[in-house]
C-alpha cells in the first residue's frame, strides 16, 4: 500500500463525486466521510469498519460494479464506489 500524497482526485460515492488524496485507504476514507457507516445489511444493520485489515467482510462495498472489502482497497482516480452493497430492496 503506498502513502497518501498531496495529489487529489475525484471517485464517486453513492453517485456524488468526493474529494479524495492519492494512496489513500478506501476504508478508512469512507469511514471518516461516513461518520463509519459503511454498509447495511440485507436485515438493515449498519456495518462499517471491524478488523480493518481483511478477515472480515464487514466493509464491503461495490467498487466500480464488484464488491470488495475497503479496508483492502487504494482508492483511484474515476473510482465509482457505492456503499449499500448488501441493503436488501
Amino acid at each position: 500500500m503506498t502513502a497518501p500524497t498531496g495529489e487529489v482526485f475525484d471517485i464517486m460515492l453513492d453517485g456524488k463525486p468526493v474529494r479524495v488524496r492519492a494512496g489513500a485507504n478506501l476504508g478508512a476514507t469512507l469511514h471518516t466521510l461516513m461518520q463509519g457507516h459503511l454498509r447495511d445489511t440485507a436485515s438493515g444493520q449498519p456495518r462499517g469498519l471491524f478488523c480493518g485489515m481483511g478477515v472480515c467482510f464487514d466493509c464491503v462495498v461495490l467498487i466500480d460494479g464488484v464488491p470488495a472489502r475497503a479496508c483492502l482497497t487504494t482508492v483511484a482516480p474515476d473510482m465509482n464506489v457505492v456503499r449499500s452493497a448488501g441493503r436488501s430492496s
